[in-house]
């Protein structure tokens, strides 16, 4: 538990809010990992995640044919909807 807070830590000062979603960190645990292997999973997975929500989330953008700064911020909107994550700092 100690190393998943570490890791939550480092990764809001990296910039990304990301915390453990309740999917992948079930799928890590089906997997029985734990410890560098586990956080690297979970990593892997959210970013996955977010990558195709992106995608999806950009294809419905493209629907309701919106562009600039209206599509950014819909695709924005739609990820952290999507995955639940907060937005990260800039």
């Amino acid at each position: 538990m100690k190393k998943l807070i570490v890791a939550a830590a480092l990764a809001v000062f990296a910039g990304t809010a990301f915390a453990a979603s309740p999917a992948c960190e079930s799928q890590a645990n089906e997997k029985k990992l734990s410890g560098a292997a586990k956080t690297s999973f979970i990593k892997k997975c959210e970013k996955d995640a977010a990558d195709a929500a992106k995608k999806t989330c950009e294809t419905q953008a493209a629907e309701k044919k919106l562009a600039g700064a209206a599509k950014t911020s819909f695709v924005t909107k739609c990820v952290q909807d999507a995955t639940g994550a907060a937005a990260a700092p800039k």
